[in-house]
């Protein structure tokens, strides 16, 4: 049984007895530091170098704690779960959640037992780390003073939001609040209300490469600044360009000289959720397993948060069987229990370790690690080989069972059987089509016409719904005979929105049974409807027919989706295609007009072209960022994915404005030819500090807005031509 106490107590313990870095400490940070060289090139971006990979991690923290500490820090504070210590009451269940999870004693046992280069790894991350606050007196910290080599154990992977993100808060909060909800339903349902998140990654083979190697797009679509563009080194064979996670001593999404790794969300079913037939007696709880009860496990929880300026505390009792813990109840009052990937060292290690492969077949054998529990990943090498993994981390189940919807825990047949072996998971290498794209989307198009077959594998290891970043993908990819870099970025960003394919005809068909009604539509509202029957779906800062479709678009979307059954589940197209069938031709109408009536009353005409609304703007360098429609901005003409833009740029009205501002989407951006000599180009949302007063806060924005790539400095010669400075942590 794990002691989920444990982590308040030994984090508030840590807290209470932080201290002054020790002149041993120092002096030893110090001498590493001299091993450590950081060179900044003319974009802000850290090529570091070490004569150890420990040496290299080290410097890698320290350069990112310089360009954003408080990122570093609030990943880790929210991993651990400590954020109600510094955002209050608010942030209480988050913390609960984390530490359902995540067990801090886990983490140091796992430490003390990990393999001798993976602590050296774990020390260097805490060294640099700290380190940096102690060369920096006036950088202070949100709540972190010091930081513990185990605490990437509770990080061991990129991804945005990490596994537990989808155990919804608010049904962990009805149980642990003693509330009785009114409905219950899997994370699942609630996805199609949010703006898509997920990535794009493409593989093009030697065959259609004009070159004769190996390209690949890595797209990763998340929340703005979440990770910065780094390079690391060292003379142990570490080389790695790419995104890193803030806070994380592996490069996420990148390539070395040998091969590139591209990963995608994933909905491969790498957890389950359990219904546990609970009794009670003698005041205590018992689960049905079998024919048996067995005993709830029960552990008390202490939550510390600030409330009017201090700390104070909220006790939890909780609860888990040999499934996982209890996250909610069912309105039968069964309890729900998940299971998911628990092996944070071995996630660790893969993560590390897939940046020093050299070919298709190490990389592979990082696969057999089996840690990576979220993510499809895309693959390259320079020896000419493209392939496919959907998922890693994938339970071996009973297929009897529908995995898609909680299972019974009383019954021992839903226990998982072991894992799969990475070669059973769906996947392509090599395929005849000559390439491979995922949008998040189904591994079954992956490759066109040399797709997996869909017949060869359970339901449960390829749920994932087709979208229309997919469906794009596959005819950009396919209509190409050759790429070439130039042509691989003009695919990544092609401009056509398959997402419109089929609203704006069903509108138009609506709206002529409009017109040939009794009380036909007049004036501007029939030019509006011209203007949509004339554009090409395609995005461009020019373009009012964009601005019209997406108001309308996503005014007649939010009509329809109250509709939908309970419990239905649907994803993006299937909701577009919902909504043509159940809105009327007379609501379809009025939306448009509706649509004309808010873009006037916001911009005094309904016939604004779209960059003239959709901006990039980066003021603060807060992680809640601010904007303001009176501060400079720039203009962006790609959009949401939910669209099929494959360049994606989620955005929104904030407080006080009128324009939309972009928070989430296209961020770090790359492509990669392998040869005998890498070539590879790449952008970054904004700029590599979130200092608002270096030169490289926004020093990227312009690129970016364009969709214009800069060139990769991967060769130590080219850093040299295009140096800012160098120096060692601490200089």
């Amino acid at each position: 049984m794990r002691c989920v106490l444990s982590l308040g107590l030994l984090l508030v313990a840590a807290g209470a007895q932080a201290q002054a870095f020790t002149p041993a400490e120092i002096a030893r940070w110090q001498q590493q530091a001299k091993q450590v060289t950081i060179t900044r090139d003319t974009w802000g971006v850290p090529h570091v170098q070490g004569k150890t990979d420990a040496d290299a991690v080290f410097g890698l923290l320290y350069a990112q704690c310089e360009d954003d500490f408080p990122r570093v820090e609030t990943n880790y504070l929210d991993a651990i779960g400590r954020l109600a210590e510094v955002e209050g009451e608010s942030a209480i269940y988050h913390d609960l959640r984390a530490r359902l999870f995540m067990d801090s004693t886990q983490a140091i046992s796992l430490y003390k037992k990990s393999p001798a280069w993976m602590k050296q790894l774990l020390n260097a991350f805490a060294d640099g780390t700290n380190y940096y606050l102690h060369t920096h007196p006036t950088v202070k910290p949100r709540l972190l003073r010091r930081f513990q080599p185990w605490m990437p154990l509770m990080f061991s992977e990129g991804s945005i939001g990490g596994n537990i993100s989808v155990v919804p808060l608010e049904r962990l909060k009805n149980f642990y609040a003693n509330r009785k909800s009114t409905s219950w339903q899997r994370p699942d349902f609630e996805k199609a209300e949010r703006e898509p998140v997920g990535s794009n990654g493409f593989a093009i083979a030697p065959a259609k490469s004009a070159s004769g190697h190996a390209l690949l797009l890595i797209n990763p679509h998340t929340s703005f600044y979440f990770r910065p563009e780094v390079q690391v080194t060292s003379q142990a064979g570490l080389n790695a360009y790419g995104a890193v996670t803030w806070g994380q001593f592996f490069v996420y999404q990148g390539f070395n000289e040998h091969c590139g790794w591209m990963h995608t969300s994933s909905q491969a079913d790498s957890m389950d959720e359990y219904l546990e037939t609970i009794e009670k007696k003698d005041g205590k709880y018992y689960y049905r397993y079998g024919q048996k009860l067995r005993p709830v496990q029960v552990t008390t929880v202490s939550i510390p948060y600030l409330q009017g300026g201090k700390l104070v505390r909220k006790e939890f009792t909780t609860y888990r069987t040999h499934h996982g813990p209890v996250v909610g109840q069912q309105a039968d009052d069964k309890w729900v229990t998940v299971r998911m990937m628990d092996t944070p060292l071995e996630a660790l290690e893969q993560s590390y370790l897939r940046t020093k492969a050299t070919d298709y077949a190490s990389f592979q054998k990082t696969l057999k690690l089996n840690g990576n529990a979220s993510n499809n990943t895309v693959f390259a090498d320079s020896k000419g080989t493209i392939a496919y993994w959907h998922g890693n981390f994938m339970p071996r189940r009973d297929p009897q069972f529908d995995w898609s919807q909680p299972v019974d825990g009383s019954n021992p047949k839903t226990d998982w059987k072991g894992l799969h072996k990475p070669e059973e998971i769906v996947q392509v290498k090599n395929p005849a089509s000559g390439f491979i794209q995922n949008c998040n989307s189904t591994p079954y198009t992956v490759s066109g016409p040399s797709s997996p077959s869909k017949a060869n594998y359970p339901a449960y290891m390829a749920p994932d719904a087709e979208n229309y970043r997919g469906i794009n993908a596959v005819r950009v990819l396919s209509r190409r005979p050759v790429f070439t870099l130039d042509t691989l970025i003009a695919a990544a960003k092609d401009p056509y929105l398959a997402g419109f394919e089929e609203l704006l005809p069903a509108l138009a068909k609506d709206f002529q049974f409009v017109l040939d009604s009794s009380n036909p539509p007049q004036g501007e509202v029939v030019d509006a409807m011209k203007v949509l029957q004339a554009w090409d779906k395609r995005y461009s800062k020019t373009s009012v027919g964009q601005t019209l479709a997406t108001y309308w678009g996503e005014r007649i979307l939010r009509l329809a989706r109250p509709r939908v059954p309970a419990g239905q589940v649907l994803d993006y197209i299937s909701l577009v295609k919902f909504t043509i069938a159940n809105t009327t031709p007379q609501e379809k109408a009025a939306a448009l007009q509706e649509t004309l009536d808010e873009l006037t009353r916001e911009f005094g005409a309904w016939n604004k072209p779209w960059g003239d609304i959709n901006r990039f703007q980066r003021l603060t360098g807060n992680i809640q960022e601010t904007y303001d429609d009176q501060k400079p901005s720039l203009p962006v003409a790609f959009t949401s994915s939910a669209w099929g833009s494959l360049a994606a740029f989620g955005s929104r009205t904030f407080p006080g404005t009128k324009k939309r501002y972009g928070y989430v989407g296209n961020s770090f951006i790359a492509v990669v030819e392998f040869g005998p000599r890498v070539k590879a180009r790449s952008v970054l949302a904004g700029g590599n500090s979130n200092q608002p007063s270096s030169p490289h806060f926004t020093d990227q924005a312009a690129l970016y807005a364009e969709e214009n790539f800069k060139d990769v400095l991967f060769y130590p010669e080219d850093v040299k031509q295009h140096t800012e400075r160098t120096y060692s942590p601490g200089q």
